[in-house]
């Protein structure tokens, strides 16, 4: 073997070696490490003095917390935590008496002079179950027998069930929804509970309640798709889901759950979920279709096949997470750019509150000069392609039409994250229930995650939302109309809820306990 062909190979190894190290250290730190994405407050500045800000890094999963090199400022002593009663909670007011209804002295004739605060608890009522027998009363109206040739007989009208021959009622199948979706508790868990009150049923029966509620409000979730669509700006992403019985899968293959919403200042905020025993770019089709807006989502090629109405911009979470785990390897020159992001981020928390034409335009005075300084850096450096750094270089470059595009927008935010912590919350519920059966369970897991995650996003009460859907189900037609579901759709079921007032002390029947 020739000398230089020796060179090469040995260069061609110590690359390889290196690649190897830097992998092993990043699996070691995704196992033992913690999971904030902070940077060193030790790392020197890219900024002048003058232009230094705060630069904590975005939120990007369970993290981050502040990073900056600036000298810190005196902490202030920390405020103790106030507690708070929500305006809803029923009060009740108890005053002590004299057990035996005398004085220390053994007089019974004893006057009240007034009355004294002493202190206030908050109590907890204990679920607990009952069972309502429900009878059709017939009557006769003697006015109708005389006075028309009918009997003048007819009954009382009762309310549909919610299902036909089922103990299910409306309030008992929303808390097991909201148990599940809501609180991350699984059915099996639910029944021992369910038991305790006195009713003893099957996981199965469980199942089949989720699942039919969610199969008579499927127009409801339709229409919530053609809102999804009609909005100018949406956030969109995607995670593995388990099914065990996926016709001509098995087992153990990956289904997914889509999600999409609109942005924080597009209003009628709306979260929509959808199935997909695939990660197809015809899927993503589906979920998009009749879509004509700007679509902010991570790299995935999927997206790809979206049609030329549909305008995407990318993520810089994601950007920022590749170029994070290179820092941490110690990669020369993933110190700068991870700061630069950081940078692009403080200033994006600024402008938080500022109205969408004025983020617009901050973006394009202050943020187009880092944004050139950025890539300048990527398009200069020159690094292993396997390495870290190499890595998180193709893909900020494969994205950079889509990055660059958000300066020209003050309505999409900065990064994805919003759509993130949607599909958190499933995430964290999957933790607990693992898999879902059949395809029906799963397109219902993103029925009701749909309703739920909306219902917060128009900060309504999640558990009351699911019991008026349920009762609603129960007098929809078979084919509703848009505008009989439009009054079901969060923000106009927020106009017209009847939310409950705390009740005055001095109008609440006093309840007298014996001391």
């Amino acid at each position: 073997m020739a000398e230089s062909e020796k060179d090469q190979r040995i260069h061609e190894l110590e690359a390889e070696i290196a690649t190897l190290k830097e992998q092993l250290a990043y699996f070691t730190r995704k196992i033992y490490a913690s999971k904030s994405e902070t940077i060193d407050p030790n790392q020197t500045s890219l900024f002048d003095e003058k232009d230094r800000v705060f630069t904590e890094p975005e939120q990007t999963g369970d993290q981050s917390s502040a990073a900056s090199n600036q000298v810190q400022p005196k902490k202030s002593k920390k405020k103790t935590r106030q507690e708070k009663i929500d305006a809803k909670v029923p009060v009740r007011v108890t005053i002590i008496e004299p057990a035996d209804g005398k004085c220390p002295a053994g007089h019974s004739d004893i006057t009240p002079i007034g009355k004294k605060y002493v202190r206030e608890e908050l109590h907890f009522v204990p679920a607990y179950a009952y069972l309502e027998k429900i009878y059709e009363q017939s009557y006769k109206c003697e006015q109708c027998a005389e006075n028309t040739a009918t009997s003048g007989l007819w009954k009382s009208l009762v309310p549909p069930a919610l299902f036909p021959h089922s103990l299910a009622s409306v309030s008992l199948v929303a808390e097991v929804i909201y148990n599940k979706f809501v609180l991350g508790v699984p059915l099996y868990r639910q029944l021992s509970e369910i038991s305790r009150l006195g009713y003893h049923t099957s996981e199965a029966t469980l199942t089949n309640w989720v699942i039919k509620a969610a199969q008579q409000l499927t127009p409801l979730y339709e229409e919530f798709h053609r809102q999804l669509c009609s909005a100018h700006h949406l956030q969109g992403d995607e995670t593995p889901i388990e099914v065990l019985r996926e016709p001509g899968k098995v087992a153990t293959s990956k289904s997914y759950m889509w999600v999409a919403r609109t942005p924080i200042k597009e209003p009628n905020p709306t979260v929509y979920y959808a199935y997909g025993a695939t990660r197809s770019g015809a899927f993503a089709q589906s979920v998009y279709e009749g879509y004509q807006g700007v679509l902010q989502c991570d790299g995935y090629s999927g997206y790809n096949l979206l049609g030329t109405g549909v305008h995407r911009m990318g993520c810089w979470a994601h950007v920022r997470r590749k170029f994070y785990d290179a820092n941490q390897s110690h990669i020369k020159g993933a110190q700068e750019l991870l700061h630069l992001i950081d940078e692009m981020f403080a200033r994006e928390r600024k402008w938080q509150a500022y109205s969408t034409r004025a983020r617009r335009r901050r973006r394009r005075s202050c943020l187009r000069k880092i944004l050139k300084r950025f890539w300048r850096i990527v398009d200069h450096t020159e690094v292993l392609p396997q390495s870290r750094l190499g890595k998180a270089i193709t893909y900020a470059q494969s994205q950079r039409p889509y990055l660059d595009r958000i300066i020209n927008d003050g309505v999409i935010d900065w990064s994805n994250n919003a759509s993130e912590r949607n599909m958190k919350n499933l995430v964290i519920g999957r933790k607990n229930w693992l898999f879902s059966t059949s395809t029906q369970g799963a397109e219902s897991i993103a029925i009701w995650m749909t309703f739920i995650e909306s219902a917060k996003a128009n900060h309504i009460d999640p558990r009351q939302y699911l019991t008026d859907l349920l009762k609603a189900s129960t007098v929809l037609p078979a084919f509703p109309k848009p505008e009989e579901l439009a009054v079901y759709l969060p923000w106009n079921y927020r106009k017209y809820q009847n939310v409950d007032q705390r009740t005055d002390v001095n109008e609440s029947p006093a309840t007298t306990f014996a001391a």
